[in-house]
């Protein structure tokens, strides 16, 4: 009974490339992911709708298909993978290229949450700065990301939890390397391909759900509790 509490070097190497995985991706992807969302939200330009199907297209083909995009662009011989080579960055079969797998898979999830948030801002307040003389960039670091930071937050968590369950994308592209690339999802599927693996696969699917549903439960309690302490500061402020 006591093997269900414990977890093998194997497994704690798994959950931990995982966590460093998530990390990273999303860490990186944020800056990115806030600067698009706002262009999405408060622009129009030809090719919009182009754009916003580029950006939700993760969450619409088939895993593999974009970890082999992945594969013919930043591997060794691909067209950036050969670049990056040169300069003594290396991506395929690597946990970088992990990292960068599970923010391409990611990504569209947390555009989404803040795109939805900025949209819900009142447009009349940013009119209103725009007019007591402030500049556009002062604009968006005063009051729409302040606005948005529920959206911001809640994006963030989904994401992270979303590279914690990425498979399909990182198999193709990395490979399942134990200690390189092995990530919690791939640890798990090797389980199963092995005899006797029932127990090590069952464990490693709990830690997944279990990870997930506290993520999801993290993402809205503080979006709840930003909501509220916007809301009583615009209070205040009236």
């Amino acid at each position: 009974m006591t093997e269900w509490f414990q977890l093998s070097p194997f497994e704690w190497s798994a959950l931990r490339l995982s966590l460093i995985v998530a990390i990273w991706a999303v860490t990186i992807s944020l800056p990115f992911g806030i600067a698009l969302a706002w262009v999405m939200a408060r622009k129009q330009f030809p090719g919009k709708f182009l754009l916003d199907g580029l950006l939700h297209l993760p969450l619409v083909v088939p895993p593999v298909v974009v970890g082999y995009c992945l594969l013919v662009l930043f591997g060794r011989n691909g067209a950036l993978g050969s670049w990056l080579e040169s300069i003594g960055i290396t991506l395929a079969f690597d946990w970088k290229g992990a990292v960068l797998a599970a923010a391409v898979m990611a990504f569209p999830l947390m555009v989404r949450a803040i795109r939805l948030s900025i949209e819900s801002i009142d447009l009349g307040l940013e009119a209103a700065a725009r007019t007591l003389g402030a500049k556009p960039l002062r604009v968006f670091f005063t009051i729409t990301l302040p606005l948005a930071l529920p959206g911001v937050l809640s994006g963030f968590i989904l994401a992270f939890a979303r590279c914690l369950g990425e498979f399909g994308a990182t198999i193709t592209f990395v490979s399942n390397i134990p200690g390189e690339t092995q990530t919690l999802p791939l640890a798990l599927y090797t389980y199963t391909q092995i005899p006797d693996g029932e127990t090590g696969a069952l464990k490693l699917c709990l830690i997944a759900i279990a990870i997930a549903i506290l993520a999801l439960i993290a993402s809205e309690f503080c979006a709840r509790w930003l909501q509220t302490r916007t809301q009583s500061e615009n209070r205040r402020a009236d």
